[in-house]
């Protein structure tokens, strides 16, 4: 029997008063590891309809200003069990001069423990090591190549 593994990720109530909120999902830039794009593309999807390139980087798609994945009626994702590692994180990321930090963007920020952001820290640092090994290395391979 296949074993599975869980993601890391970060749970937090993203409702506001009885609905979901969805920000994150707006003008969403959000870096795709190749398992991410192995994952969405076994729930049927081409990687050209969800994917777009940033500097070399794939991201999801991002459609009328929003996620392709995101349900537009409810804020829900489409694709919530099969979400891509960096959604599993949010609020959490990474930036040189802040390092690992609740991105002050998101509405449920002030809500996120400061044990959580300790521990999971390192799969944020991880998941951007991946990103980068992934797709901006000099051994890193075009996606496309792969399939």
């Amino acid at each position: 029997m296949p074993m599975t593994i869980e993601k890391p990720e970060l749970r937090i109530d993203c409702k506001i008063n009885g609905k979901f909120c969805g920000a994150c999902c707006y003008k969403a830039v959000v870096p795709l590891t190749r398992e991410d794009i192995k994952r969405i593309e076994n729930l049927g999807f081409k990687a050209e309809e969800f994917i777009e390139f940033r500097l070399g980087v794939p991201i999801l798609r991002n459609i009328d200003g929003h996620c392709i994945f995101l349900d537009t009626a409810t804020n829900t994702c489409k694709i919530y069990e099969a979400r891509p590692e960096a959604c599993r994180l949010y609020p959490l990321i990474y930036s040189p001069k802040l390092w690992v930090h609740v991105d002050p963007r998101c509405p449920k920020a002030k809500d996120v423990p400061q044990e959580e952001v300790f521990k999971l820290a390192s799969h944020v640092l991880r998941f951007y090591e991946k990103i980068k090994a992934d797709w901006l290395s000099e051994n890193a391979r075009d996606y496309s190549q792969d399939a």
